[in-house]
């Protein structure tokens, strides 16, 4: 199982982030709208969670093991492509498991180095800028570079969402429409 290394830049002025991305000399590699369904496993675990996930083009079906919060490496995950998000997603009804959401955002990509940098647009929430690669060291090197304000965290969507008042459970949709 892949571990995750991310950390959060919460309440960014994203106009500003990118272009300091743009002088630090990231790479623009696409702005994607995503939709996902998020399912409980069976029996529900309060530290695992199934996502399946597409762009339009790119469909994943992934296992996240939050194995702490708050930690940058806290997130293990085990992901497979997948062909067609909506007969993935009838299938996976048909195992009986029912999504316990749906979420939208959009997201605009950029490479620096060995960082994958996201900056992440979702409903309810001010954008956010995410910093992930597979080792820890590259990470807080990208943020140690950027002089970006705003709140560093590595706390999953659930408990960004939490810092705004805002319980995701009583939003079992979470869409720009």
């Amino acid at each position: 199982m892949a571990v995750e290394y991310e950390t959060k830049v919460l309440n960014i002025d994203v106009e500003a982030v990118k272009q300091q991305l743009k002088e630090l000399g990231a790479v623009f590699v696409g702005k994607k709208n995503f939709r996902r369904y998020v399912y409980d496993m069976n029996p529900p675990q309060a530290e695992k969670r199934m996502r399946l996930r597409t762009d339009g083009k790119i469909t994943t079906l992934t296992i996240k093991h939050i194995v702490d919060g708050k930690a940058i490496d806290g997130v293990q995950e085990r992901e497979v492509g997948v062909e067609d998000f909506d007969q993935m997603n009838t299938l996976l009804e048909q195992l009986d498991y029912r999504a316990k959401s749906y979420q939208e955002n959009v997201r605009e990509s950029f490479i620096l180095g060995d960082c994958n940098l996201e900056v992440d647009s979702r409903p309810l929430i001010p954008a956010y800028l995410e910093i992930e690669w597979p080792n820890k060291e590259a990470v807080v090197e990208v943020l140690r570079k950027l002089s970006v304000s705003g709140e560093v965290t590595s706390e999953n969507t659930t408990e960004v969402y939490k810092r705004y008042g805002i319980n995701i459970k009583d939003y079992p949709t979470l869409s720009f429409s």
